[in-house]
């Protein structure tokens, strides 16, 4: 069997109605109530630093990063990270995520949060943070709360609150 030969791009406007219904068929209507969800609410995602993973010219999965401050540092949202169930398990997700942190560190972003699995993240480079360190707007597991430092102890002492930056 072949390996999936992914290429992987910038989003472009055109692609948001496709990345919308992945949104809405791997996340169901539950996802207008998660804290990510509610930080990203009415914030553009940064284009410059949201990749899309295509197979044969068709999306098939995506990683948005959103700007986001914590406490009075600024920072960055990672997700939703999306991918077709069909393409699932095939490394298209991780290397989104691979490529948007190394595009964050590259325009001088220090720290990048998201809600998420340790296990999957941080071979990542994320990062469990102390218990209720940074909260968020909303109710969220604070074991899942994960952060990626782009930088040399960017994340040492953080604490505050994430909240939207509009």
């Amino acid at each position: 069997m072949n390996a999936l030969e992914f290429t992987y791009r910038r989003e472009l406007p055109a692609d948001d109605p496709v990345i919308e219904d992945l949104h809405a068929r791997a996340f169901g209507p539950g996802r207008f109530a998660r804290a990510a969800f509610r930080l990203r609410e009415g914030v553009p995602h940064d284009p410059d630093l949201s990749f899309v993973a295509t197979l044969a010219d068709r999306v098939v999965a995506s990683v948005r990063l959103t700007p986001i401050r914590i406490g009075t540092l600024p920072a960055l949202l990672l997700g939703p990270l999306v991918v077709d169930p069909e393409y699932k398990g095939k490394g298209a997700g991780k290397k989104l995520v691979r490529i948007s942190l190394e595009a964050a560190r590259a325009a001088g972003h220090r720290l990048v949060l998201l809600v998420g699995d340790e296990p999957y993240y941080g071979p990542l480079g994320f990062a469990r943070l102390p218990l209720y360190a940074v909260t968020l707007p909303g109710p969220v597991d604070p074991a899942r709360v994960l952060i990626a430092s782009l930088a040399h102890n960017a994340a040492v002492g953080l604490t505050g609150r994430a909240e939207s930056v509009r």
